[in-house]
């Protein structure tokens, strides 16, 4: 199988690209290595794949030095023409779009960011799946759609037509765009809902990234909601396993869906939306707790008020995705924590 993934430098794409490589897949990864963070880290990440610093350059497509069926190109989403040609010349089974400006806060500041690259980006994705069809179009989308809504647990099956911040509504705009696509032109379209993914290689913006790095440092920790938050924290491993899942599976499109009562999961088109969660919500001061003994250190905590596009607590409903994929995550919040810290001390020898 022949499959482009979109964000390979990034946390989730980096680990998927191994898991995929395993399987015998035909890998070819594209990334623009922005600045949104170390773009050090993201070079990093390329270099455990087998792509050395000094062979990268825009539009230059390389072959790994590790893996046999592995290739990367560091490219722009908003390069359409380049898209297209590779579409052509690849002619890809499957695609996996995880390429997205990130970060809800980031979006607070940079919206126009943000528009160029979940909307234009994904946009080009759509059209290069459009003129070149592929067996399965999987994108992420993210637990952030879900923004004022507070029934618990999230379902696919429930209204996200409240978000909070940019970020999930261009998130939610994918998934317009992908049912769209889908019923105009027949692409099998999956869409993920992402639920706080942390592990080895995280994203530095992410809460357990910043908590880690300043508990060893000896540095205070902003708590935000006085700690009154939840999080649905769903360790890396568990979210790639369940991508590998059904990338031999896509979806078919429901013949007797009801446009009378309509399921917004799913469509008489080939589409469905599923999220990918732990089904397990941990207290945000229970996950300090967990880095405090991983870290052997006590944080220095000051509490703060909810900050704008956050929400206070998310929860993945699975149901659909373990009844049709036998998908159940297996690491615990502790033992998933305890790998990261383990891997943080590594990579920065601290």
């Amino acid at each position: 199988m022949k499959v482009l993934i979109t964000g390979t430098a990034g946390f989730i794409g980096f680990h998927l690209a191994r898991v995929l490589l395993d399987r015998g897949c035909h890998v070819c990864g594209i990334d623009n290595i922005n600045e949104y963070y170390d773009i050090n880290l993201k070079y990093s990440r390329l270099e455990e794949a087998g792509f050395r610093k000094e062979q990268i350059e825009n539009g230059k497509e390389i072959a790994s030095e590790k893996f046999l069926h592995y290739h990367f190109i560091k490219l722009d989403l908003e390069d359409q023409t380049y898209l297209l040609n590779l579409f052509h010349k690849k002619r890809f089974d499957c695609v996996i779009h995880l390429a997205a400006q990130a970060g809800v806060r980031y979006s607070l500041i940079h919206p126009h960011t943000y528009i160029k690259s979940n909307i234009e980006g994904f946009l080009n994705i759509l059209e290069a799946c459009r003129h070149f069809p592929v067996g399965h179009l999987i994108f992420a989308s993210s637990s952030s759609v879900y923004g004022m809504n507070e029934k618990m647990p999230f379902s696919v099956e429930h209204n996200v037509d409240h978000p909070v911040s940019l970020y999930a509504a261009s998130k939610k705009a994918n998934e317009l765009m992908a049912h769209s696509y889908s019923h105009l032109f027949g692409i099998p379209s999956t869409g993920l809902r992402f639920f706080t993914v942390y592990g080895p290689w995280g994203r530095p913006d992410m809460a357990l990234f910043i908590f880690t790095r300043s508990i060893l440092a000896g540095e205070p920790i902003d708590v935000f909601n006085h700690g009154n938050m939840e999080r649905d924290f769903t360790y890396i491993d568990d979210i790639v396993e369940g991508i590998s899942r059904m990338i031999d599976s896509p979806p078919k499109g429901i013949p007797d869906w009801n446009g009378n009562h309509p399921d917004p999961s799913a469509s008489r088109a080939p589409y469905k939306l599923y999220n990918i969660g732990n089904n397990n919500p941990v207290n945000l001061m229970d996950f300090i707790k967990a880095i405090e003994e991983a870290a052997g250190l006590n944080a220095k905590i000051k509490f703060q008020p909810l900050q704008p596009g956050d929400m206070a607590r998310t929860w993945a409903n699975i149901s659909d995705l373990s009844r049709e994929f036998n998908f159940y995550p297996s690491i615990p919040v502790k033992e998933g924590v305890k790998r990261f810290v383990s891997w943080y001390r590594s990579y920065y020898k601290v």
